[in-house]
């Protein structure tokens, strides 16, 4: 137990620094050898992560990894887990603030079992006629029924799986439930209220 405890010693500052929350994110990560794998983050905080990984580095190699929700993250290994690793994650403090915000917002949600977040007020835009693009490349007209800073209900032709990745305008989105009258969507990043519309509805 004590050897257990000295090997997690360097990334003891960190957890007492940051609260990690445990999380269920998907995404693909690149070792110093330019191998790409898939991976899943089981826990994370502004100033680390947990990950189940199938290719495994050595401590101190640098890691790039591209996690849903969160985007681009890079760090280094700081202990070897089981099926897995951990590494911090280097970012400024304006990008630890913002990364602090997502996984409270992801953490809430899987709390309370929110398919998206309902903080922002929904709209209807001018102008409701948009093009999704799908994740083949294909790209088909939509209508957004309403919308708010983290997503929007859209009704089109086609109805996309859930868990797919699309693009509202240009917008980056996940397919998170089916509705009645079309389907929702979420976005992968917060919108500005003051850029939300143009960037939805741009062709």
């Amino acid at each position: 137990m004590l050897l257990q405890k000295q090997t997690i010693q360097p990334a003891t500052a960190e957890r007492r620094r940051f609260q990690r929350v445990k999380v269920h994110l998907l995404g693909r990560y690149m070792l110093p050898d330019r191998r790409e794998f898939p991976c899943q983050v089981i826990n994370m905080s502004p100033g680390g992560l947990a990950m189940l990984a199938p290719g495994i580095g050595n401590i101190g190699d640098r890691v790039i990894a591209y996690l849903d929700h969160i985007g681009r993250v890079e760090g280094k290994i700081t202990r070897i887990i089981d099926n897995g690793f951990a590494m911090t994650v280097g970012a400024t403090p304006r990008k630890r603030d913002k990364l602090a915000a997502q996984l409270t917002w992801l953490a809430n949600r899987d709390i309370l079992n929110l398919p998206e977040d309902r903080r922002h007020d929904r709209i209807v835009p001018r102008n409701p006629i948009s093009v999704l693009t799908l994740e083949d490349g294909s790209r088909m007209t939509c209508r957004i029924i309403d919308m708010s800073r983290s997503g929007a209900a859209i009704a089109a032709e086609h109805r996309p799986p859930t868990d797919s990745q699309v693009l509202l305008g240009r917008v980056a989105a996940r397919v998170v439930r089916q509705l009645d009258d079309g389907f929702a969507l979420e976005f992968i990043h917060e919108q500005l209220e003051d850029t939300l519309e143009e960037s939805v509805t741009a062709q």
